[in-house]
């Protein structure tokens, strides 16, 4: 189930790459379906609703809204792992708003995160037709992984106030609620959508995001923390091959060896914590942050 969930998240870079609606209407469209399907799928998304996941649910949206203008003009690669340096983010946000520690190797693991996004930005991209701005794109990107990080921290935040994970789902639904009224205002007036474009949005909506959420609850269950978040890695790796496949969209040398580094610096970040106490439930974290 965590495999399927992994690999259904994985295809959000080629299928919002496949829909001829701006970023804006893609990105509202997108996240009016996913609330509703996630509501229909999950019980657990009507439960533990209170005024703590609106800010937090809100944070979470402006990734949502980030990570979808990135993929419009970078390529998915570049949105992927530009978004997946998040951890380097957390790392500034925890000690100050946490209070978490901050340990010698935190550091070692925020320079590598470091150094994989600096590649990003290294010589320049050529503009193709599925990444029509790679510069402007990245940029967005990046905003979305400093948002992926403020959403992290607050649903530690959410548990260390209430001791316990019930309002993760419910700050995923309202965020998808949020980023649907941060769209609309960009995404009027609607003309017309093609059949392929709804046909996209509702595999965005319902599969890519509400049957992928039900998955990941569900296999979490059964999955230690450290194997499910090994299995959930498999998204950044799968995104850009997909794009690939469906678009011949192909990253940029630098792009794959900044991935390759924040991949092999999460990975090992993860290893040398497998059995180490959590500031918060581990299920937060793995299962309300995927954004893709």
């Amino acid at each position: 189930m965590v495999l399927a969930a992994a690999l259904l998240f994985s295809t959000g870079g080629a299928a919002i790459k496949g829909t001829a609606l701006t970023a804006w209407q893609t990105g509202g469209l997108r996240s009016a379906i996913a609330a509703v399907a996630l509501l229909i799928l999950i019980p657990d998304a009507r439960r533990g609703w209170n005024w703590r996941v609106w800010p937090v649910g809100l944070a979470y949206a402006l990734t949502l809204v980030s990570f979808v203008q990135a993929n419009k003009l970078t390529t998915s690669a570049n949105a992927i792992y530009l978004q997946s340096t998040a951890p380097a983010y957390l790392l500034i946000i925890g000690p100050l708003i946490l209070k978490e520690p901050l340990r010698r190797r935190d550091l070692w693991f925020a320079l590598a995160l470091v150094a994989g996004m600096a590649l990003f930005f290294t010589g320049v991209e050529n503009p193709v037709a599925t990444a029509p701005n790679p510069r402007l794109g990245n940029l967005w990107a990046l905003l979305s992984g400093a948002t992926y990080a403020i959403t992290l921290a607050g649903l530690r935040w959410q548990a260390h106030k209430s001791g316990h994970d019930s309002a993760a789902l419910a700050t995923v639904t309202a965020g998808n609620l949020l980023a649907f009224a941060l769209c609309l205002p960009g995404a009027l007036p609607f003309t017309s959508i093609r059949t392929l474009d709804a046909l996209v949005l509702a595999y965005l909506g319902v599969f890519q995001i509400g049957l992928a959420y039900l998955f990941l609850t569900r296999g979490m269950k059964r999955v230690p923390a450290f194997e499910a978040s090994t299995l959930l890695l498999l998204e950044p790796v799968c995104n850009p091959v997909w794009t690939w496949v469906f678009h011949g969209e192909r990253p940029s040398a630098p792009a794959i060896a900044g991935g390759a580094i924040i991949l092999a610096a999460t990975f090992t970040k993860m290893w040398f914590e497998r059995g180490a106490p959590t500031p918060a439930p581990s299920a937060t974290n793995d299962t309300a942050a995927h954004s893709a």
